[in-house]
C-alpha cells in the first residue's frame, strides 16, 4: 500500500488541528489522523495532583519509540493499536483505538519534528507558524472550553513550561520542515497546495 505519511507541527494552539480538520474535510476516509498528544506516557502510578505538575511539552514526556513502532508498522500496511489521552485526568485513558492504513496518514502535534527517528519517518513536514500572542489567546478558549481547565492553570502551565518549552525544542524543530506555514488567519494559497500533493498522490496510488 503506497502511504503518504505527513507531519503537522507547530507551537501550541497554531492552528495544527485547523489545517488537519480542512485537509480531512476534502479527502474524508483517505485520511486518518494521529494524535501525538495521544503518545503521552501513561502516569497510572502518580495521583492527580502529582500528574498536573508535569512537564507535558518536553520531549521524553511522549513515548515515541511507540509512535515510531506504530507509525512504521502503517507505512507497513498493517494494523494498529493506538493509546488514547484524556486531557482531564492528565493521563491515558483506559480506551484504545484501533487503526487501519489509508492512503494519508497524518501525524499532529507540537514535537513531531524534534525527534530524528520520528522525523524520518515523514513524508511530507508541515509547519505551522503563528506568533506567541495569538497561539495563547487561542490556548486559553480551547483549554478553558474544551479540556475543563481553569484561567490560572492554564497561565502557571504556559509561564511555567510551555513558553519556555517552545523555546528550547518547538521552535528549533522548525528547521526540520518542508514546508513552513504561517496560519494567523486563513492561508488559502498553502492549504490548496498541499491539498493538491494528497490529491496527487491518491490519484497515482489508485492507478
Amino acid at each position: 500500500m503506497d502511504i503518504l505519511l505527513i507531519g503537522i507541527a507547530g507551537g501550541s494552539a497554531s492552528g495544527k488541528s485547523h489545517l488537519t480538520k480542512k485537509l480531512r474535510e476534502r479527502f474524508g476516509e483517505h485520511i486518518t489522523v494521529i494524535l501525538q498528544d495521544d503518545y503521552y506516557k501513561a502516569h497510572d502510578e502518580l495521583t492527580y495532583e502529582e500528574r498536573a505538575a508535569l512537564n507535558y511539552d518536553a520531549p521524553d514526556a511522549f513515548d515515541n519509540e511507540r509512535m515510531i513502532r506504530d507509525l512504521t508498522a502503517l507505512k507497513e500496511g498493517r494494523e494498529i493499536t493506538a493509546p488514547v489521552y484524556d486531557y482531564t485526568i492528565h493521563n491515558r485513558s483506559k480506551e484504545e483505538r484501533h487503526i487501519s492504513p489509508t492512503r494519508v496518514i497524518i501525524v499532529e502535534g507540537i514535537l513531531v519534528f524534534a525527534d530524528p527517528a520520528l522525523c524520518e519517518l515523514f513524508d511530507l513536514k508541515l509547519f505551522v507558524d503563528v506568533d506567541a500572542d495569538v497561539r495563547i489567546i487561542r490556548r486559553i478558549r480551547r483549554d478553558m472550553i474544551k479540556r475543563a481547565r481553569t484561567l490560572d492553570s492554564i497561565i502557571e502551565q504556559y509561564l511555567a513550561t510551555v513558553k519556555p518549552m517552545h523555546d528550547l525544542y518547538v521552535e528549533p524543530s522548525k528547521k526540520n520542515a518542508d514546508i513552513i506555514i504561517p496560519f494567523e488567519t486563513e492561508n488559502p494559497p498553502a492549504v490548496e497546495l498541499i491539498i493538491q500533493k494528497i490529491r496527487d498522490h491518491i490519484e497515482a496510488a489508485d492507478r
